[in-house]
């Protein structure tokens, strides 16, 4: 019998604990294409669908059906369980949007150089709720509690093409009563040309302004949904006109986009896969 010595019992426990994880990573991927189905599934479309073969499959459904995870049917189809459920419901009612958006928004602005931003929908409109800024600050009046116009902003239009159509309108009202009252609101868009940006908006995810509100100043913004696919954040890049890439598929907006879909991630919604 041959000797192991401690260096050679110290790489067998390694790759033991790889192996460890590589079954746990395993696992999840039945139960990850088990939530994707939206309803009970056979366990050889699961195990298809995760890439695996059924006799691979079935150790791993057993031991979820043990401790809860999923639940059989009398068809012996399969179903998330109570397990999958409490531990889901934990998370949601731990989750802070903003408090999960700090860390990339963080990311973000250095990536990109430029002022970052994110608001939420507040009583009065769009509101910024954080604010991250370069090195070289923008020496612009935006600061937390800053309500965006629904009309004249990049935040405000990517909320008004997101919202639902009642609470867009009570927002806009309000807006006309402080332009009535002499509230300066600028660059305010006729109805039409308004659905129009809102439709654009939709088209290419983002929402973004060139020069106005502010002279000099571009913005770029993205949304960023839930696991129901409402919108909580919107996340907001702007910086000086002669230097910011402000193009649909520029660097920025790849960048912002990317922030937007990892915090989405976090907030249990589903990532997006390139066909």
């Amino acid at each position: 019998m041959t000797d192991i010595d401690e260096s050679d019992q110290t790489a067998l426990s390694a790759e033991k604990n790889r192996r460890g994880i590589q079954s746990v990573e395993l696992g999840s991927e039945l139960l990850l294409q088990l939530a994707r189905a939206g309803r009970p599934a056979a366990l050889k479309d699961l195990a298809k669908a995760a890439g695996m073969t059924t006799g691979k499959a079935h150790p791993y459904m057993v031991s979820f059906l043990k401790v809860g995870f999923v639940l059989q049917t009398a068809a012996g189809l399969y179903e998330l369980g109570p397990l999958a459920l409490q531990l889901g419901l934990t998370r949601l009612q731990r989750l802070d949007p903003v408090k999960e958006a700090s860390t990339f928004i963080e990311a973000l602005a250095e990536e990109t150089g430029q002022t970052v931003a994110v608001a939420v929908w507040g009583n009065l409109g769009p509101t910024v709720v954080r604010l991250e800024e370069p090195i070289q600050p923008l020496h612009i009046n935006l600061r937390t509690g800053t309500v965006m116009s629904l009309h004249s902003t990049a935040t405000g239009r990517l909320f008004a093409a997101y919202m639902p159509s009642m609470a867009v309108k009570q927002v806009l009202e309000l807006e006309l009563a402080r332009q009535s009252y002499g509230t300066e609101l600028g660059n305010r868009l006729p109805d039409e040309e308004l659905q129009k940006s809102l439709a654009e908006i939709r088209q290419h995810g983002l929402s973004r302004t060139r020069g106005h509100p502010i002279p000099g100043i571009d913005a770029i913004c993205a949304p960023v949904f839930d696991y129901e696919g409402h919108l909580i954040l919107g996340i907001l890049v702007m910086g000086p006109s002669a230097t910011f890439d402000s193009e649909w598929n520029g660097k920025i907006a790849d960048a912002l986009r990317r922030c937007a879909q990892e915090i989405a991630h976090r907030m249990g919604r589903e990532p997006k896969h390139n066909a």
